[in-house]
């Protein structure tokens, strides 16, 4: 784990662009290793982990509430791609149980996105739930292009998208 200045990612996160859209649109500095892009919804590697291989599913289209922003097909849809990727993630990195949920704000990341997050085996209890997700303990896993490209292009295999490359 390393330190995270999470001052400046709150800065980040409530005065700078959206950062899902800016990904997909290609702007410099908010990149990220997609695993699945099925046109409607995207998948990618969090940049920030504290879990390894905690990732997020989002749609494509900027939509800021998390239930009313969809019909019911639209948000039925977004769940069967949440479920599909979190069951790709869970067979591909050791996990004792799958944590999703939706964060964000209208007052920061407010494109709506579900962290799927998976816990490893052994963790102490006192270490589980949100006190896993907290950048504001342990930090955030130390950056490995290496290993993450590699955990990229397995979850693209088992989610039939092993072409695909992250923007």
């Amino acid at each position: 784990m390393t330190a995270f200045d999470l001052d400046a990612y709150n800065e980040r996160a409530r005065n700078g662009p959206c950062f899902i859209c800016s990904m997909l649109d290609g702007v410099p500095g908010y990149e990220h290793r997609i695993v699945l892009d099925d046109g409607v919804h995207v998948a990618f590697l969090d940049r920030y982990p504290t879990l390894p291989g905690k990732l997020l599913v989002a749609p494509r289209a900027h939509v800021e509430d998390a239930i009313g922003g969809f019909t019911e097909d639209q948000y039925l849809a977004l769940q069967l791609v949440v479920h599909r990727v979190a069951t790709a993630l869970a067979a591909t990195v050791p996990t004792e149980r799958v944590y999703v949920l939706s964060l964000g704000s209208q007052q920061g990341n407010s494109h709506v996105h579900w962290h799927i997050a998976p816990l490893p085996p052994g963790v102490p209890y006192e270490q589980q739930q949100f006190h896993a997700l907290m950048t504001e303990g342990a930090g955030v896993l130390l950056e490995d292009p290496r290993r993450d490209e590699r955990l990229a292009a397995d979850l693209r295999t088992r989610l039939g998208r092993p072409d695909q490359r992250g923007v």
